[in-house]
């Protein structure tokens, strides 16, 4: 039996480990490209080279970086993949206004980048590119499709809808296998520190721990389809294996604002939500998307999926690691809140007075 070979791109970042665990469970052998740095930054694929059913042997790591055609061109021989999935970028919207080249460079020259390196090697390779709701900007119809107009509005989204733009091109003009994920946001307790959502949940763990009293937000009426990205990483693989590449929207058809976000997650643990969040114009964008909500139907009926976990269970998810990693022990997995409506758990009377939160 030949076993499959896969190259990662952002292999480190929230999608890439998630991806590495699923090919890994699947029988792939695992190949990532990591920036050299002076600090390591495999905490999120560590567990990877220590499980049980030594998977470790079937992943490997090597240096390179999406601005850098010839270590990408190096990565791709040495790793000799079947398929290569294209994560890695600077992801960060808000920074993409203050770091537009290098965002430009890593989102939309990258994909470029391996796309020549996948034309011109001499074995077939099937190529996932990275796309994102963002593309979609200002939107032109709600709820978005493949065939839905994009209307970038930062940097980053401009990158992406390039790159998008070219792994068609690469597709129709050289006869790749091409595919572009069009994900929406997709969240999970290995999110990014600095991403909202990730922030939101840290800071109210802090907020019960007794470490931070208020958090800031920027625009709390921006309204965002949030799913979970375990889930959404199997759809990417689902996407590759087709047999015939296309594009393909992943999203839960449903619309959350981040207020809504807030709420609920201050509302698991019994909370008042007024009472810690501010506003920070700093973190206002200099052109703001307002609302974006996917429509998956084509990954369904092509791909046979749906997503699994809806928003309540999302919030839940990722604020109980952040408690955990806190230091506070909480079951958030039963009663209902009265604020919110949704499945969820105040922390017990003894809790909350261990965190400094009784009354």
């Amino acid at each position: 039996m030949t076993i499959k070979r896969a190259l990662i791109t952002g292999i480190t970042g929230q999608d890439g480990s998630y991806l590495a665990e699923l090919l890994l469970g699947k029988g792939y052998e695992v190949h990532g490209l990591i920036r050299r740095s002076s600090t390591f930054s495999t905490g999120r694929i560590e567990h990877l080279y220590h499980d049980p059913h030594e998977s470790g042997t079937r992943l490997s790591l090597h240096y390179g970086d999406l601005t850098d055609p010839s270590s990408l061109l190096s990565a791709v021989h040495l790793a000799h993949p079947d398929e290569i999935y294209n994560l890695g970028a600077q992801s960060h919207v808000k920074v993409s206004f203050d770091m537009p080249g290098f965002t430009a460079e890593t989102a939309a020259l990258g994909a470029l980048h391996l796309l020549e390196a996948i034309r011109t090697v001499d074995w077939p390779i099937r190529f996932y590119q990275a796309g994102s709701s963002e593309m979609y900007g200002r939107v032109h119809a709600v709820p978005q499709n493949e065939d839905t107009p994009f209307d970038p509005r930062s940097p980053y989204a401009a990158a992406k809808a390039f790159a998008h733009a070219l792994t068609k091109q690469y597709r129709e003009g050289y006869g790749l296998f091409a595919v572009n994920g069009i994900l929406f946001n997709h969240e999970s307790p290995r999110r990014g520190e600095t991403f909202v959502t990730r922030k939101i949940t840290r800071a109210v763990a802090g907020i019960v721990a007794g470490t931070q009293s208020e958090l800031y937000l920027g625009n709390l009426d921006a309204a965002r389809d949030w799913g979970y990205a375990p889930e959404y990483v199997e759809a990417m693989w689902r996407m590759v294996q087709q047999p015939t590449s296309s594009e393909y929207v992943v999203a839960t058809g449903e619309m959350h604002t981040v207020r809504e976000f807030v709420a609920t997650a201050f509302g698991l643990v019994g909370l008042d939500w007024e009472r810690h969040v501010r506003t920070d114009p700093r973190y206002l964008r200099p052109n703001e998307v307002d609302e974006l909500r996917g429509d998956a139907s084509k990954a369904k009926r092509e791909l046979g999926w749906t997503p699994q976990t809806r928003f309540p269970e999302l919030v839940r998810i990722m604020l109980q690691a952040d408690l955990r990693a806190a230091g506070v022990t909480a079951d958030l997995g039963s009663a209902v809140h009265a604020s919110t409506g949704f499945t969820s758990a105040a922390l017990t009377s003894a809790e909350r007075d261990t965190a400094g939160l009784a009354g």
